[in-house]
Formats: C-alpha cells, sequence, structure tokens
C-alpha cells in the first residue's frame, strides 16, 4: 500500500470523529456499518484517540479506520502502530510528509490554498484535505482550483453537512467529503448511556442515501 494510495472503501462520506472514551469506539463502528459508512477517521484530539483506533482495527476488521488530527512525526508511528488503516491531518510539515514516506502509510495532507496543494503534489499526493474548507472559500475555492489544479481531488472538511454535501460531492474534483455531524458528542454519549446506537445508524443512512443521489 503506497502513502499516496487509500485503502479501498465504499463510503463517500467520512465521519470525523473524536471519541472521549475507549468504550464507544466498537460499538460507533458497528453502527456506522449499519449505516452504509465503512470508513472513519478518529481523531487524535483526545487521549482516547489512539487506543480507540486499535480497537476498531482488532474488533472490526470490515471498518477502514484512519487516523485524523496527526500534525507530528512521532504521531505518525504511533497511529500505524495501532492499527490505522491511512492517516490525515489539517496540515503538511516537512518532518510529517518525511516520516509518512518513511512509514509508507496512506496520508490524506490538509491544505488551505493553491500553493499549499501544489507543494503537496510535488510530494506525489494526489488527494488532500481542504481544511478548514468553509473558511477556505468552500465550493468557490474548489471550483475555482479545479482549473490550474485539475489532476488533484479533494476531501472538503469543516463546513461540511447534510444540507450541503451533495454541491461538494457534484464537483468533479472533489473524491468524498468529511464531517462530525455524522457523531454529535450529544447523540454519542446518549447511545453510549443506553447502549442504543441506532440514532448512529440514521445519520449514517441519511449521508450514505444523500451521497447515492449525486
Amino acid at each position: 500500500m503506497s502513502y499516496n494510495q487509500l485503502p479501498h472503501f465504499r463510503s463517500k462520506t467520512v465521519p470525523v470523529i473524536v471519541i472521549t472514551d475507549v468504550a464507544q469506539a466498537v460499538p460507533m463502528a458497528h453502527a456506522l456499518l449499519a449505516g452504509g459508512i465503512d470508513v472513519m477517521e478518529i481523531t487524535l484530539r483526545h487521549a482516547a484517540g489512539l487506543p480507540a483506533i486499535a480497537a476498531v482495527a482488532k474488533a472490526v476488521p470490515e471498518m477502514v479506520v484512519g487516523a485524523g488530527t496527526v500534525t507530528t512525526a512521532a504521531e505518525v508511528r504511533q497511529v500505524v502502530d495501532a492499527g490505522a488503516s491511512f492517516a490525515l491531518s489539517p496540515g503538511m510539515t516537512p518532518a510529517l510528509i518525511e516520516a509518512v514516506k518513511a512509514a509508507n502509510v496512506p496520508f490524506v495532507p490538509g491544505v488551505m490554498t493553491p500553493g499549499e496543494a501544489m507543494v503537496a503534489r510535488e510530494h506525489g499526493f494526489g488527494l488532500l484535505k481542504l481544511f478548514p474548507a468553509a473558511q477556505a472559500g468552500g465550493l468557490a475555492m474548489l471550483k475555482a482550483m479545479g482549473g490550474p489544479l485539475g489532476d488533484l481531488r479533494f476531501c472538503p472538511t469543516g463546513g461540511v453537512s447534510l444540507d450541503n454535501m451533495n454541491e461538494f460531492l457534484a464537483l468533479p474534483n472533489v473524491a468524498m467529503v468529511g464531517g462530525s455531524w455524522l457523531t454529535p458528542v450529544r447523540v454519542v454519549e446518549q447511545a453510549a448511556a443506553s447502549g442504543d446506537w441506532s440514532a448512529i445508524t440514521r445519520l449514517a443512512q441519511e449521508a450514505t442515501l444523500q451521497a447515492d443521489r449525486t
């Protein structure tokens, strides 16, 4: 598996997840799968992130689990050791790129400008994370970059929702979208407390049906 090629998954929607309790990880993965989403980005924004990645990688092999908010070279090795199938970052640094290439882990670097996108392309990355998408110009920015940088594909994250996701997915340079609306903290906490994860499955089903319309 090359650092420039993601593992295969069907979903065009990538849930961006902050897990605060490792016990949430496996039932959440099953709930997302039941709703048609076979990929999840578990971020490193909380200490539970790494063990949550490891738990899903071990217990739910049919879920493609990626590590998000990877910002340092040390974190690259940590997420690979935890079993992440790929990694994403809000940005891109020389040290981070070097670590990703050394580990040969599939990686989606974050960019916000055409210049950053060109640097990423020079390093061999063809799929980029536009983050934060809304602040970077959203649909208008992606349309503008589609001309001079038409060989690049993007995963916009930040400001993407069920209401606007299809506008993004309709663009030829958008491969998928990412968002946190699929696993809202309040809904996750209620599901964990009750043991009923059907609300997460419903959110996943809504996004899957919406994406199928594009």
